[in-house]
């Protein structure tokens, strides 16, 4: 998995899955060889790598045993991590984008590279997590929603195009038909629902507006900060003073943004960037791969600064983030965090800011990114990180 021997990065965790999913173990080398995957040698798996074209190495038993020695040394900041199981994997994104309408204009990094890696995964949306059904897999991606209810604050660009009206004429329909006045009423629901999910043990991870707006939504509880353009009636002139930061996963002491005109939502997203696209790099933490598993899988790669790309929420200010949360990559000169992870009860979540890792300014409407013309993305190697350390932790859920 290194930068100059690796011809398809990404397409290589798709391997280290279908060898899982076929009941085969796997072994993820931290910090080896730009983290590397081990797996038993077979005619079938020799096939599929050549098919798919990822580069790879034929080694015998004993050469294994040998690295396995080799990064078992104390002094060595390297692990042999054994993936257990294969994860089940959904994507919350609005039904009425995946049976062919594509009402939404944008498309979603997380769903392009496990197609492209030929990853399995199921697609939920508020009626499944209201209904109970987020018990049933182990790692949940929040395709970019505003859980404010405030459909991604486009009104003052977007609300004269059909793409809009019809988006907020369904999620009316839609929050009506599971009991709720308000379309924020039911996203707060939903992201009550979510927290329980990773508390009893589920691994959650968002990026872009998923990731501020969920917070935002959680602190908020019981006080409305919609604008009369999005919910018909007022935002509630107190509703500052009322956030209630203990609720939130990442972030604390943030400012709303009351304006419904303004596209942004609060003072979490970084918007005083002095970066340029050509000085914009995310810069990854470099964590003990012995001690800290987690956050050295998370941020295995074949090198250790990512392409910066920009988003409805794109970087987070340091000064709102809970002292409990990792960050995980930052960029120092902007004081800025980019890619940040925490525990929540027994599971997990990470916040990755940003819309597309290959595409440095995404705009509503633009094509989505050819993974093609990109296998070795780094950012979007991050994505597949996430997806797959669920494997190397048995998962403990209350009852």
């Amino acid at each position: 998995m290194e930068m100059e021997t690796q011809k398809d990065h990404l397409k290589a965790y798709g391997i280290t899955y279908w060898i899982l999913e076929a009941g085969g173990e796997a072994y993820w080398l931290l910090n080896y060889k730009g983290g590397s995957f081990a797996f038993a040698h077979s005619d079938r798996a020799e096939k599929e790598l050549l098919t798919r074209g990822v580069s790879y190495k034929v080694i015998s038993d004993s050469e294994f045993n040998r690295i396995r020695t080799e990064i078992g040394n104390p002094e060595v900041n390297q692990e042999v991590i054994k993936l257990e199981k294969v994860p089940k994997i959904a994507v919350y994104t609005p039904d009425f984008n995946t049976r062919g309408e594509k009402i939404q204009p944008w498309d979603d990094a997380v769903t392009l590279v496990l197609t492209y890696a030929e990853i399995p995964y199921e697609t939920v949306y508020d009626r499944e997590v209201m209904e109970n059904k987020l018990a049933e897999y182990d790692w949940l991606h929040l395709h970019h929603e505003d859980f404010t209810g405030q459909y991604g604050k486009f009104y003052a660009s977007q609300h004269t195009q059909k793409w809009y009206r019809e988006n907020q004429a369904k999620m009316e329909d839609l929050a009506g038909s599971l009991g709720f006045k308000k379309v924020s009423q039911l996203k707060l629901a939903v992201a009550k629902k979510i927290k329980e999910y990773i508390e009893g043990g589920g691994f959650m991870f968002a990026m872009c507006s998923a990731t501020d707006t969920y917070d935002i939504a959680l602190a908020a509880e019981g006080t409305d900060i919609v604008g009369n353009v999005y919910d018909g009636d007022g935002i509630d002139p107190n509703a500052q003073s009322k956030l209630d930061f203990s609720k939130t996963l990442a972030f604390k002491d943030f400012r709303l943004v009351m304006n419904p005109m303004e596209y942004e939502h609060s003072s979490i997203d970084h918007k005083k960037r002095k970066v340029t696209p050509k000085t914009d790099y995310i810069t990854l933490f470099d964590f003990s791969a012995k001690y800290d598993h987690i956050p050295a899988m998370l941020t295995q790669n074949h090198t250790t600064t990512v392409k910066g790309f920009m988003g409805q929420a794109t970087a987070f200010s340091k000064v709102y983030i809970k002292s409990d949360v990792l960050i995980l990559g930052d960029n120092k000169a902007d004081q800025e965090a980019r890619y940040i992870h925490g525990t929540y009860g027994f599971g997990t979540w990470t916040f990755y800011g940003g819309h597309d890792p290959e595409d440095y300014r995404h705009y509503v409407g633009d094509p989505e990114t050819d993974l093609n013309l990109h296998p070795n993305s780094p950012g979007y190697r991050l994505i597949l990180n996430n997806i797959l350390f669920p494997a190397a932790k048995k998962k403990k859920r209350k009852t």
